[in-house]
Order: C-alpha cells, then structure tokens, then sequence
C-alpha cells in the first residue's frame, strides 16, 4: 500500500515508481519483515520520509529500512542496524534514549540506545489477530452490538490479507505511554513502552475508516489529522479522539503549532489554524497552490511549513501569515527538524540536506 507522503513526493520524482520487491535471489521469496537492511554509503541520499530529535541527536528514516542518525546537527550521518528491510515512515523519541519507528507492514521498531540499535515489536503479520482477539473478547460481554460484531468482521478479514498495514505516524507522551496511527482508521495505544498494544479503532470518531496521516501534541492537545478534512482530538476524560469540524474536506497531512495556537497543513496549500483549542479554524493564505507536507516549530518560537516541492514558509506572528524563504536548491520534502544551531534539515525524495534557516525578521 501506497504511504500518501510518497505519492506527493512521486508527483515530482519516479524514485518510488514500483514497489520494493518482497523477493530475492534466483527468484526465491524474502519477506521484507525478516531480511535486515542493507548497509548503504549512499543511504542519506536516498528516500527519507521522516526525522525527528532523540535528545541532542537527530534521527531520519525512509526507504528499504533505513535509519540514520546524526550527532552534529545534521553535517554527517551514520546508519544504524535495523531488523527490516520495509519502508519507515515516521519516528518520535519521548526521551534521549527511548524511540519509535513505524512504517509499511504494520512495523513497529523501538530503540533503548538513542537509535543506534533497533527491535522489532511489532508487524502487519500480527495486527490482524490482535484486533481479532480483542474485538472477539468485547464482543463475547456485548453480543448484540453492532460495531463490535463489524470489527470482528474487519479484524478477520484483515488477518486474512497478511502483513500489509502500513502505520503513518507515533507520538509517545512518555517512555510508557504511546499511539502509533495508519491507513483506514489503524490506531493502537500502550501502556508499557510497546510491549502490548490496544487498538482504539473504536475510540474515534472517524466512522467511515479515513486514513489518520500525523498524531501530534499541540500545547495540552492531541491531535490527529487525517483525509477529507478530519481533524481529532483527545479527550482524556473519555478516553476517546472525538472530531473537530474543519472548513475543509480535503486531506490534512500534518499538525504543528505552540501552546494557544495549532496548525493544520495538507493539499493544494490548504492551512487552518485555531487559537481556540480547535473549537474553530480559520484559513491561512498561503498563496502557494502545492500541498503542505511537513512543519515545525524553531527554538524562538517561529513556525515554519515546507511544501512538498521544498519551499520553505516562515511565520513570525503565530501562524497568521508566512513568508517565502528563499531556497533555489528545490526538492521533494516529507519532513523537516529545526538542528540546534537553528538550521533546518530537510528529508525527502533526494535523502537529507542542510538549509540555513535566515534570521527572524
């Protein structure tokens, strides 16, 4: 299955054209969850969808297994060892240490070392039964409930289809507590560091299965933002992401923002933002057609979006308004980090690369 961040970079580059081959040598089948990534010199020039900070360190991942790391704010980068050779997505680190990884075939990946070493928790192999067994278990109490009876009927058929789930984003509150997100409303929880895992599928309000792309905290808030426009929030009283009504009805591919202001970003340069804690969205007028793919927030409180073909957008008044950064060394971007010396490194179809980011106007 297709990761909607790679489509956008494929509108610009052919380097995902064909799928990566589950198969090997004179024909015989390698499964991707059971062959380790190649060691690659030429893996931070590849295809990178995803950064993020582990303490002082910088973590990126993307095609093929890949994960990078790199101790210099983004000069140089060193590749780790990974289980598998699937596509990654996404990686958050709730401390210095402790991180997550998820991508194609249901993978989940944690680290206790900063990212030098990688497991595997979990895959799309065992998404299915998991479902499987805890729908059956909730429907055995509630019997006569319809949604119960529908996600046992979703969870078998999903069992049935094999290992191709693919996970979209991970947030982690803490070394315990996380949520890993994915194509047709995947959602699970946990509470002891990844060790077991919950699905929430029931627990939002997303009825008609729509992708989630990107879970991120915004002040107190958790979002989730996903396709025709949904937006979620968590209310922790209920335990439940409840909807957030948008003016819009087209995909949102990422969250960002700082405590009383969020940010919704995805096609065609649609932008929302909220000062409400997402009681109402007002557009932001970007004045550039191309879709939004990735943001973040700098150490002195600047907000910065960046579009799927590398412009790079700065706001210094809290999201109201952006202005164009010049970049004449365009290029296909799925995620941004700002580096501690307040540079910004750029991940996406031509791996990583180094912009300076210029001084607050």
């Amino acid at each position: 299955m297709t990761i909607i961040k790679w489509v956008l970079l494929a509108s610009l580059t052919a380097a995902l054209a064909a799928p990566f081959p589950r198969t090997s040598f004179a024909g015989e089948f390698v499964d991707v969850l059971d062959t380790p990534a190649l060691p690659s010199a030429l893996a931070s020039h590849g295809m990178l969808t995803g950064i993020t900070h582990a303490g002082s360190r910088m973590i990126a991942v993307g095609q093929r297994g890949h994960i990078l790391y790199s101790d210099d704010n983004g000069q140089v980068w060193q590749q780790a060892q990974v289980p598998v050779s699937s596509h990654l997505v996404a990686a958050h680190f709730p401390t210095a240490q402790q991180g997550w990884v998820v991508g194609h075939d249901g993978v989940v990946l944690h680290t206790a070392d900063a990212g030098s070493t990688w497991t595997r928790q979990l895959d799309g192999r065992q998404i299915g039964p998991l479902m499987l067994a805890y729908y059956q278990e909730q429907l055995a109490r509630q019997p006569d409930n319809p949604d119960l009876q529908a996600r046992v009927a979703d969870a078998q058929r999903m069992t049935q289809e094999g290992a191709d789930k693919p996970f979209l984003d991970v947030w982690f509150e803490n070394d315990r507590v996380g949520y890993i997100i994915g194509a047709f409303n995947l959602i699970f929880r946990t509470q002891d560091g990844g060790n077991h895992w919950t699905p929430w599928l029931d627990r939002t309000d997303n009825p008609t299965a729509l992708n989630l792309y990107a879970i991120r905290p915004v002040g107190e808030d958790l979002f989730i933002a996903g396709e025709q426009g949904l937006v979620l929030k968590l209310d922790r009283a209920q335990g439940r992401f409840i909807a957030t009504p948008t003016p819009y009805n087209g995909s949102f591919f990422g969250i960002t923002g700082k405590p009383g202001v969020a940010l919704v970003f995805g096609l065609r340069g649609n932008v929302y933002r909220s000062t409400d804690s997402a009681v109402s969205w007002s557009k932001v007028d970007l004045g550039l057609p191309l879709s939004i793919t990735t943001g973040c927030v700098t150490s002195d409180g600047r907000i910065v979006l960046v579009s799927q073909a590398g412009h790079v957008l700065v706001s210094t008044d809290e999201g109201a308004s952006f202005h164009l950064q010049p970049n004449t060394a365009l290029a296909p971007v799925a995620a941004v980090q700002v580096t501690g010396d307040n540079s910004l490194v750029l991940a996406g179809a031509r791996g990583l690369r180094l912009l300076p980011l210029e001084h607050a106007r």
